[in-house]
């Protein structure tokens, strides 16, 4: 198999385990508080990348290094994934999924006054679009009435965007080692999260239904998604071609939201979801700085 066969392959079953995540967070959360849900998701996930990072050799030390992961950690996994679970635990699969992924849209935002890049009129075009697209879904078939949801958790969806294009932004700043800086950041982020956990609801029963949610967290959200979208990038000459299935998990998310959570799909969820894809085409993202993530 060749080169861009093998990142093609990789992307492709990257974007199908991304796809699955928003149901596992709705299954987790039925039966975890999102703070115990994420305790088990960052462990399991922290084995992995402290894994990796030993296995390539990757760890580094330094002051800088050591800050840039205190920084980072702090807001991914632990502040970013609290926002995001309350979010998933308040609203519908079918609201919370794509409402997160309007999270390239604010990163286009906030990349004018922290990077200092400008504004085309495509990405201008791009976020007016995919917030038209955000006022549809929220109208859950309702267009003549004010819509019945949570609005804190759709406050709190849209918050996640803010955290998580924060992160990335932060990372572009950073020339470390990914690995290392990941590995780092989530051994710096696991202590957070386990006192936030024993201060709140408490630490998580250990039952098999709980540790396989926390493992579809952390190695399907966290983990290994990662790891296999990072090889495709490195294998593939064509990285914007490669970029493009992303465009392909919302879709996929919601026909698994429907069939195996059992939510009624709404038409408005389905036309809503298609103007932000729109948008996001419009704008050239999400690309390929995406680990985990987000639902």
């Amino acid at each position: 198999m060749d080169r861009e066969r093998q990142a093609f392959v990789a992307a492709l079953f990257a974007v199908f385990l991304w796809s699955t995540v928003a149901t596992g967070f709705k299954l987790g959360l039925a039966v975890l508080q999102p703070l115990q849900l994420l305790l088990l998701g960052t462990l399991i996930s922290t084995v992995v990348f402290v894994f990796v990072a030993t296995l390539k050799r990757s760890w580094k030390f330094s002051r800088r290094n050591l800050i840039e992961a205190a920084c980072l950690g702090t807001v991914n996994p632990f502040l970013y994934y609290v926002v995001l679970f309350e979010a998933y635990k308040r609203l519908p699969a079918q609201l919370a999924q794509p409402l997160n992924y309007t999270w390239a849209i604010t990163l286009a935002v906030l990349a004018v006054p922290v990077l200092g890049q400008r504004l085309g009129w495509r990405t201008v075009a791009g976020i007016l679009v995919s917030y038209a697209g955000v006022v549809v879904l929220l109208m859950q078939d309702e267009a003549t009435t004010l819509p019945s949801v949570d609005w804190l958790g759709v406050a709190l969806a849209l918050g996640s965007t803010v955290l998580w294009a924060g992160y990335w932004l932060m990372n572009a700043r950073s020339h470390s080692n990914p690995i290392n800086l990941m590995a780092l950041s989530f051994v710096i982020a696991l202590p957070l999260v386990a006192v936030a956990c024993a201060l709140g609801p408490g630490f998580p029963p250990i039952t098999w239904r709980s540790m396989i949610y926390g493992a579809w967290v952390g190695l399907i959200e966290m983990g290994v998604t990662f790891l296999l979208w990072q090889r495709a990038m490195r294998l593939t000459g064509q990285a914007a071609r490669i970029g493009q299935l992303i465009f392909l998990s919302p879709f996929v998310s919601l026909l698994l939201i429907g069939t195996v959570l059992g939510e009624p799909i709404h038409a408005t969820s389905v036309l809503g979801l298609m103007i932000i894809v729109l948008g996001l085409i419009l704008t050239g993202g999400p690309r390929s700085s995406r680990s985990g993530a987000a639902a």
